[in-house]
């Protein structure tokens, strides 16, 4: 099969699409036929090796034929003796590891039906943004009826999802992006948007019960000041760079009004609870850019950029070369 891979780190030009062996099918996998996947901040952190812990998971000192991707949408080809949920022919989409991939393989209980109101692009840009963003708001703030909620870094993968699932939730949403972005932000459903560029939300005097900070360009005394006596941050990596994520790790046990990282781990469950909530309308994801997988360096670079308006997708389908 052909992949996305990397033999070291660095910038996007260390990817290779290359002709590796497909991952072999264990009794409780489903695998995958790709047809779409998409791109998360993780990737970036496996591409670059960075943090340095990052390099024993993809592959230490050097990865080797280290496949990337976290989040897929396709058909099922082969399901293990002990699944029961699948059969070869379903549409699915999961979020596992080495989704860059024209075969995947993931555990059943990860897997779930694709939602049918999004063709298999959309569906690959939901799974591990939008179970972030659910939970975050949902299991660990514990998001209720009539509390404000503010998502800083709203415009961005999990930013578009939380919004959305906060307004969900029963919360008064406020999110906080830049001015191409106001509108956008508002018509996923936010009752209040703040443009970064021209207003602190860190400093008009509002008060929220929550605060997902998905861009960690703020310290975390200037986000004190935005909470209530009882509120809470959510710090979520994101952009926010591994300097955010280990300073968050290191202040939690210290700081009562923030939460410690979280990490979405993947779910069927959590996944076919979100397909209701999108085939009814009320969550729906963003796709900013589709590249062919022979593009993904390109995709890569413009990730990078962190100006990606909700997903940067990839298809899967066809491919022939890695790009420029």
């Amino acid at each position: 099969m052909k992949a996305i891979v990397q033999n070291s780190y660095g910038s996007p030009d260390v990817l290779e699409l290359k002709e590796i062996a497909p991952p072999v099918l264990r009794d409780d996998d489903v695998l995958l036929r790709v047809v779409a996947a998409s791109l998360n901040a993780g990737d970036l952190f496996s591409m670059r090796g960075s943090p340095w812990l990052a390099r024993f998971a993809v592959g230490f000192p050097r990865p080797r034929d280290y496949v990337l991707g976290w989040d897929a949408a396709g058909v099922v080809e082969a399901v293990g003796k002990s699944v029961t949920r699948f059969k070869p022919g379903e549409s699915v989409y999961c979020a596992c590891q080495g989704t860059l991939a024209e075969v995947a393989r993931a555990r059943e209980s990860t897997v779930a039906m694709k939602p049918a109101s999004l063709d298999f692009e959309k569906a690959a840009a939901v799974p591990t943004a939008c179970l972030t963003a659910l939970k975050g708001l949902r299991d660990v703030g514990k998001v209720r009826p009539g509390q404000k909620v503010l998502i800083n870094g709203a415009s961005g993968g999990v930013g578009t999802f939380a919004v959305q699932i906060g307004r969900t939730l029963g919360a008064e949403v406020t999110g906080v992006c830049s001015a191409r972005n106001v509108e956008m932000v508002r018509a996923l459903g936010a009752d209040h948007v703040v443009d970064y560029t021209e207003e602190d939300f860190t400093s008009g005097g509002q008060q929220y019960d929550l605060i997902l900070d998905n861009a960690g360009n703020r310290s975390f005394s200037d986000l004190r000041r935005a909470l209530t006596p009882r509120g809470m941050i959510l710090p979520n990596s994101g952009y926010g760079g591994m300097g955010y994520v280990l300073r968050a790790l290191a202040l939690a046990p210290f700081l009562r009004q923030q939460a410690s990282m979280f990490a979405a781990q993947p779910s069927g469950a959590d996944l076919d609870a979100l397909t209701e909530l999108i085939d009814a309308g009320k969550v729906g994801p963003v796709v900013d850019r589709t590249y062919p997988l022979h593009e993904a360096r390109q995709a890569f670079r413009y990730l990078e950029e962190e100006h990606a308006r909700g997903k940067v997708v990839l298809s899967v389908a066809q491919g022939r070369g890695v790009g420029p």
